[in-house]
């Protein structure tokens, strides 16, 4: 696919206004032709029981697919529900035209029936900011339009390379070295992390390092680690979630600190579900304890405390990062649950319980976070920070619960809701932005500008 096009965006700019204005012709066209037939009422009459038709199925498709199968294991927001229930009505109408005489309307109502449907699909996709651009939809780094060139990190050298002084970053004493040509933005691309013990076969990971960790001799800098939701994979984080921009902003008002991120893959494929578990269905946990964390302290110049690691992640990933953080917090000191489930899931109870535990239920019960939180107590020195959209009563409740949990069991336990946003990566936007602020201080680097 072509760059200049890849990188065209679909949530804003030009695309989704053509889309929304061509279905907007059509829909008048096709109006005006029924309203100009003076004297004939049964015209306007299946077109408005066409609209209203269109749109009551749409709603109703998103209450049976959304609220009751749980298809997408999460509710659609008011915003999405609006966007479907415009496109089907919209459909709805040109469905209508098509059943009245001359050629030219039917012609114009079978081009406006997709494309009603298209801006409906664009205002949905919109609102959960999953795919941002065209290439994004392709779903490859390339295709994204990401920077998808490995980093050096293994010629001697390298910024980020494996650090040559064990001196660990503080935000009181770091000071912007002299004359370092500190960057004012950071860097991000991709890199390889095998499963050497697990034997898990991951897609490249992301790492974004930040201005402070370009520089000649680095500090020894704290590290975030991100997961994506399911379906997704790194890209997904570094695009949808705007890693790099909002780091790059924390590292602006901070003389250019801020955690170096590293975005692995714990599914092996979007479709793909391992529960971040060792199972039968992949050796994730191993993969993202063992590999990917002895990975980051022998490849990148990071601190090597609790304290200065944190785990992270949205949806299926934020569920990842209490199982991780709750199951081993001399790991991992900071806990950032962006709309995760309450436990481990893929498919059906019994299905979970046998694919993740070989149908073991006392395993399976054992795994759950709250009960570890409870079997791990007291925490000594853990900040965990659970954050849902406003719009996510699902996942809000969840997070009521598991934050209790957390605060039981000793952890320095915050949750947050993010305004005006769903189950969507806008709230894992707000929560990189604007909830982390405990997390970033246990860390080493939240003070004043």
């Amino acid at each position: 696919m072509n760059d200049g096009i890849a990188a065209v965006s679909i949530v804003s700019g030009w695309v989704p206004i053509a889309v929304d204005a061509a279905a907007i012709a059509l829909l008048v066209a096709l109006l005006c032709a029924v309203l100009i037939r003076r004297g004939r009422a049964r015209p306007l009459l299946t077109t408005v029981l066409g609209a209203a038709g269109g749109a009551a199925v749409g709603l109703f498709l998103c209450w049976l697919l959304s609220d009751q199968l749980d298809l997408f294991e999460v509710s659609l927001s008011p915003v999405s529900r609006a966007w479907v229930a415009s496109a089907f009505g919209g459909a709805g109408i040109a469905i209508a035209a098509l059943f009245r005489r001359g050629r030219w309307r039917r012609i114009v109502a079978g081009v406006a029936i997709p494309v009603v449907l298209l801006a409906g699909a664009i205002g949905v996709n919109a609102d959960f900011g999953q795919y941002t651009t065209i290439g994004s939809l392709a779903g490859g780094p390339a295709a994204m339009h990401l920077p998808a060139s490995a980093l050096a990190l293994q010629e001697p050298g390298a910024p980020g390379l494996r650090p040559t002084a064990k001196k660990d970053v503080s935000a009181q004493l770091w000071r912007q070295p002299a004359r370092s040509g500190l960057p004012t933005h950071g860097v991000v691309g991709t890199v390889r992390i095998p499963g050497t013990a697990s034997h898990f076969a991951a897609r490249d990971a992301y790492v974004y390092l930040p201005p402070a960790a370009l520089v000649q001799h680095p500090v020894a800098l704290p590290v975030l680690i991100l997961l994506s939701g399911q379906p997704g994979g790194p890209p997904n984080v570094i695009l949808a979630g705007k890693v790099p921009e909002i780091m790059d902003a924390f590292a602006a008002a901070h003389h250019g600190l801020a955690p170096i991120v590293v975005v692995p893959d714990q599914l092996g494929a979007p479709q793909l579900n391992p529960m971040c578990l060792d199972s039968s269905l992949g050796n994730v946990k191993t993969y993202l304890t063992v590999d990917v964390a002895d990975w980051i302290r022998t490849h990148l110049t990071v601190q090597t405390a609790a304290s200065a690691w944190a785990i992270g992640g949205y949806s299926e990933g934020g569920t990842c990062s209490i199982q991780f953080g709750s199951a081993d917090p001399q790991q991992f000191g900071n806990i950032l649950d962006i709309s995760g489930q309450l436990a481990p899931k893929n498919g059906s109870l019994a299905q979970t319980i046998q694919l993740g535990f070989g149908g073991d239920a006392a395993a399976y019960q054992a795994a759950l976070p709250e009960h570890v939180l409870a079997a791990n107590a007291p925490y000594r020195d853990t900040t965990a920070v659970f954050v849902t959209g406003q719009l996510d009563a699902k996942y809000s409740a969840i997070s009521v619960k598991m934050s209790a949990a957390a605060s039981a069991a000793g952890m320095r336990a915050t949750r947050l809701v993010s305004p005006g946003t769903a189950h969507d990566w806008h709230t894992v936007q707000w929560a990189l932005v604007h909830a982390a602020g405990p997390i970033y201080a246990h860390l080493g680097l939240e003070r004043p500008a």
